[in-house]
């Protein structure tokens, strides 16, 4: 992968805590980051069976709709004791209200009917950054822990109060937004899906690999 990213970029989402953390991750790098909601740009069907599929989707309508270079992110969290659901139909399960208390007191309630004792999971982001011109580029980042029940904390958004990672004691919803997806400036793993996929991107589009 040659081909650089610099100037405006659409980051292809209308999420507003999803938009807070790629402008974070993209500030070192001096991009002109506007959204798809800002824009205007309608969200397209998420019609793919893996989260790839999915952020290619979305940046390749926004790539389309704003005529310039276009960065996605498909994320979700996939729990063990249900076969990896809700997987890419995490945002599904907060409804049309968004309601991500709703999502996780169902995910609560389907891991006790399950029986597993299992409480793992893993949360999965692929992003995908696509030109006008058609050229793509897509990476995938996870990071494993533990379902976290009574949630806890209100930082970050989505799940992120229910699930700790391995190697913590708190949840993704009790750590500050540098802490979770700050890039670690010795180039070592980052912690959140988000940000090791970022790092993976960053590497071969901002010219740092």
């Amino acid at each position: 992968m040659s081909r650089k990213l610099a100037g405006r970029l659409v980051i292809a989402t209308h999420n507003a805590g999803k938009l807070r953390e790629m402008r974070e991750l993209l500030e070192p790098y001096g991009v002109d980051a506007v959204s798809a909601g800002e824009l205007g740009l309608p969200e397209p069907e998420e019609t793919g069976e893996d989260f790839v599929s999915n952020a290619l989707i979305k940046a390749r309508a926004a790539a389309q709709g704003a005529h310039l270079p276009a960065l996605a992110d498909d994320s979700g969290l996939c729990v063990e004791a249900l076969g990896g659901a809700p997987g890419v139909y995490s945002a599904r399960w907060a409804g049309d209200a968004k309601d991500f208390g709703v999502a996780m007191a169902r995910i609560e309630d389907e891991v006790k009917k399950s029986g597993s004792p299992s409480r793992r999971a893993h949360f999965v982001s692929a992003l995908a950054v696509v030109w006008p011109d058609g050229e793509e580029f897509f990476v995938e980042g996870k990071v494993f822990g533990e379902l976290t029940f009574p949630t806890r904390g209100m930082a970050g958004f989505g799940y992120d109060p229910c699930f700790t990672p391995d190697g913590h004691a708190r949840s993704f919803g009790e750590m500050s937004a540098e802490e979770k997806h700050g890039i670690p400036a010795d180039g070592s793993q980052a912690l959140s899906h988000r940000a090791r996929a970022f790092q993976l991107l960053a590497a071969k589009v901002f010219g740092t690999d």
